[in-house]
């Protein structure tokens, strides 16, 4: 049997792979000198939301685990920025089918990030 952790019941934590997912899906599309820029920055940046909210989802008390929510807020900001700019250097059309999806999880995954961190607040 297979372990299950506590992060992977997490909405936020799905939506963050699906995001990553998407990041990829669009990175693929970029050319090959934005290799070491756009391609790297919008993966590292997407990558880091999920890891931040399985780090955090392990941590003591709620404070640390909003700190680990915060980043990860931070590193979706970055994410949507590199793809901001994606679409600014037209690699990619924002009407496409993966565009509207990926702003749409962005926008769902940015919304429940802040609802979680004031949550822990309480």
């Amino acid at each position: 049997m297979v372990q299950e952790y506590k992060f992977e019941r997490l909405e936020v934590w799905q939506l963050a792979i699906e995001l990553f997912d998407l990041a990829y899906e669009l990175d693929h599309q970029l050319p090959k000198s934005e290799q070491f820029n756009l391609s790297s920055q919008l993966r590292r940046s997407a990558t880091s939301i999920s890891l931040n909210i399985a780090e955090g989802s392990t941590t003591a008390s709620n404070a640390e685990f909003r700190r680990y929510l915060k980043i990860a807020l931070h590193s979706y900001i970055e994410t949507h920025a590199c793809y901001l700019l994606i679409v600014r250097r037209s690699y990619v059309d924002r009407n496409n089918p993966k565009c509207v999806k990926f702003e749409e999880i962005g926008a769902k995954l940015f919304t429940k990030l802040q609802a979680f961190i004031r949550s822990l607040e309480r």
